[in-house]
């Protein structure tokens, strides 16, 4: 696999993970203050959305940078989604 070689892609996606990182971390304050079951798993769906689109960020980036077959981004999409 190559690297994401578009500076603005690079940044938007760790731009993106960097909110995900602060939805766990608000999970897991939600956790410790014993919050209700239901608002925890509403946020833990509500990060785990924002992983996925991340993830499709990143094979997006993988095709338009086009040096990658669609016959591997194929299977990076069956292997990990």
């Amino acid at each position: 696999m190559i690297p994401i070689s578009n500076p603005e892609r690079k940044r938007s996606l760790l731009l993106r993970l960097k909110r995900v990182e602060g939805q766990l971390r608000g999970i897991q304050k939600l956790i410790e203050d014993d919050t209700d079951c239901e608002k925890v798993a509403q946020q833990l769906a509500a990060a785990r959305k924002a992983l996925d689109k991340s993830f499709y960020t990143l094979v997006g980036c993988v095709i338009a940078q086009g040096e990658v077959p669609a016959d591997d981004v194929a299977d990076l999409l069956a292997k990990f989604s």
